[in-house]
């Protein structure tokens, strides 16, 4: 991939799945397809929740939060106040569960957020929470079946339960990644530092300032699969 796929900024390289509205590499598309079809015979309607995210996207979802006008929360899923922090704790704590602009594996077309919308009950938002996946939530047997099965399509969890999960990015499982591509990918420092530069971002003297910290702790840290969130 382009330094600017990996930063979001184009999606030439992507297929539209189905229907729309989700986008992925041709590659990770048939796998998914594939792993649709297992989970179909199984009993699990397994769809995307959210698939490729642009640039701009990311960056609507950061700034919301930096304002205040999304939730945030700490590592163990309580509400913060991001008006309340200060900014370098508010940076990572929003770091903790949303990728910085130009560092998200959904730029790539690799990564999914998935759920069986089957097995939401009616009026129920789904959260994307790690509760809604372990034991008695919405997704508990589907995220059995998955961590069974997805390996066998190419598929792996990027953000499994850390050793300590006040550290770096919070458990996410609902994000799975499609190896064979997502394991190549390499971003270029210096090129995400420019498009930063040049982004309508909150917070950015903050981020600037500590972009090396960001990179070491919620980028280049852990597998080498987890390269980029």
């Amino acid at each position: 991939m382009t330094q600017d796929q990996l930063l979001g900024l184009d999606e030439s390289h992507l297929i539209l799945v189905g229907r729309g509205p989700h986008r992925l590499t041709a590659a990770t598309a048939a796998a998914f397809n594939d792993m649709q079809v297992a989970a179909a015979y199984e009993g699990f309607n397994l769809q995307a929740a959210s698939s490729w995210r642009s640039f701009e996207r990311q960056l609507a979802i950061w700034n919301g939060k930096w304002r205040g006008e999304r939730p945030l929360l700490d590592a163990d899923n309580r509400p913060l106040d991001a008006l309340q922090l200060g900014e370098t704790e508010r940076l990572h704590a929003i770091l903790r569960w949303s990728a910085l602009p130009g560092t998200s594996r959904h730029h790539w077309g690799t990564d999914l957020d998935i759920y069986d919308p089957d097995c939401l009950p009616a009026g129920t938002r789904l959260a994307l929470e790690p509760w809604e996946y372990e034991a008695g939530g919405w997704f508990a047997d589907l995220g059995e079946w998955l961590g069974d099965h997805m390996s066998d399509f190419g598929f792996f969890l990027p953000y499994a339960k850390p050793l300590d999960a006040a550290q770096g990015v919070a458990y996410e499982p609902w994000h799975i990644s499609f190896a064979l591509e997502s394991a190549e990918q390499r971003l270029d420092p210096d090129a995400l530092a420019l498009c930063l530069q040049q982004a309508d971002i909150e917070g950015k003297a903050c981020i600037l300032s500590h972009l090396d910290e960001i990179l070491a702790r919620y980028v280049t840290a852990g597998h080498t699969e987890r390269r980029i969130r």
